[in-house]
């Protein structure tokens, strides 16, 4: 005898777990406390009333999986709450760093990096070397240990420390307000002479391909300031030569 497939009744889906905050603190291997912290700060949304409690779900479970993952990797608590509450994918591309895997405190950084402590301050003081927590970190890293590396190494060969601080000083500021204006564009649409309803699916795509996307404009960075050295270093060597591009010429396609 042939069963009608609509005749049987759909299997029941086991019932999602209701934890208390005991619970949930021993599925997650936290304390009570923690998860409480968590909440105050806004990573961990509240569980649902039910009676004289609340309960939590997988969801709140998967979070703080998620809240353990990003704090093994030395983000602040500000950074872990940007993650846990927007785009994860396309912060993902902005925070990862080459040097992630390791961390160091300062005197540690110091210490691998051979450069002169004073000379560091001044990095320091020049807005080369920020504070880990600008960048959403609570250590140090692996980018920052090869860039004093390559400062103390300049040092070394004769490069006067208060150089090497302009240097640093000219970039940091100049990169800053140059990537202003990249965040505008993306944010703002400001600079280009949009199409109607083209900002909407530029932001679309950028929000959905934020890592290649990043990687291009990386390359595009290093591109634009490889070549810009060669056109100013050939017009320094022999002025003249060089035809000076319109810098305020739009890019028309």
């Amino acid at each position: 005898m042939t069963t009608d497939p609509e005749s049987r009744a759909a299997p029941e889906q086991p019932a999602e777990p209701r934890l208390r905050i005991d619970d949930l603190a021993h599925e997650s291997g936290l304390t009570v406390d923690t998860i409480r912290y968590y909440q105050r700060e806004g990573l961990l949304p509240p569980g649902e009333r039910e009676g004289r409690h609340r309960v939590y779900g997988p969801d709140h479970l998967r979070r703080l999986t998620r809240i353990k993952e990003l704090q093994a990797r030395r983000f602040s608590i500000a950074a872990i709450r940007a993650f846990v509450s927007g785009d994860e994918r396309r912060l993902e591309g902005v925070f990862a760093d080459e040097g992630e895997g390791v961390q160091y405190g300062y005197p540690e950084l110091l210490e691998r990096s051979g450069i002169d402590p004073e000379f560091a301050e001044a990095l320091r003081d020049a807005g080369v070397l920020r504070d880990p927590q600008v960048f959403g970190r609570v250590t140090y890293d692996g980018d920052d240990l090869e860039m004093l590396r390559a400062m103390a190494e300049l040092h070394r060969i004769g490069i006067p420390a208060k150089v090497l601080c302009e240097f640093g000083r000219i970039y940091s500021e100049g990169v800053e307000a140059i990537q202003l204006q990249v965040v505008d564009v993306f944010g703002e649409g400001t600079g280009v002479d949009w199409d109607p309803g083209e900002f909407d699916a530029f932001r679309a795509i950028a929000e959905q391909q934020g890592d290649m996307m990043l990687v291009s404009m990386r390359r595009l960075v290093d591109y634009t300031h490889h070549r810009t050295i060669q056109r100013l270093t050939l017009d320094r060597v022999d002025p003249g030569v060089v035809t000076p591009d319109d810098p305020t010429s739009e890019c028309s396609v």
